[in-house]
């Protein structure tokens, strides 16, 4: 009986340290239709850091329909899009040293996954963020918002 107790004692435990693990990473899936699954991302204020997966669950070659993540406040979004058309793919659609990028993973088409982590002292509080694929075009329909909790 003690070591059965012990057992799912120990199992509850490792369970609470995933899931505090799990609070500040998020998978955000991707596909050939140019759709994020999620619109909202929460990050809690707690976390340290936070680990975004990009996950590319469609086909296609990322040269035709290829898919970043990429984090800016919210009112520098569309120019930060626009100017990542100018850098190009071999730039993963990202101006080089933009600083109102918070973050951002490299280009991935169909089938693969990425991930980027960053300081969450990045983040205040309060603050609108946006997060967007910045492949030509995408921005329009592949968007949400990112807030610290």
């Amino acid at each position: 009986m003690k070591k059965s107790v012990f057992a799912l004692s120990a199992l509850l435990l490792a369970g609470v340290q995933f899931a505090h693990a799990d609070e500040c990473s998020f998978t955000l899936n991707s596909n050939d239709s140019m759709q994020f699954d999620q619109k909202t991302i929460a990050v809690k204020s707690s976390c340290k850091e936070f680990t975004l997966n990009l996950v590319h669950t469609g086909k296609l070659p990322k040269n035709v329909m290829g898919h970043n993540w990429v984090l800016s406040k919210a009112a520098d979004a569309k120019s930060v899009a626009s100017d990542g058309l100018a850098a190009g793919a071999d730039n993963h659609y990202i101006k080089a040293g933009d600083e109102r990028v918070i973050a951002f993973t490299h280009l991935i088409g169909g089938g693969e996954t990425v991930s980027v982590t960053f300081p969450v002292s990045k983040l205040t509080a309060g603050e609108t963020y946006t997060y967007f694929c910045s492949f030509p075009g995408h921005i329009a329909l592949m968007q949400g918002s990112l807030t610290l909790q």
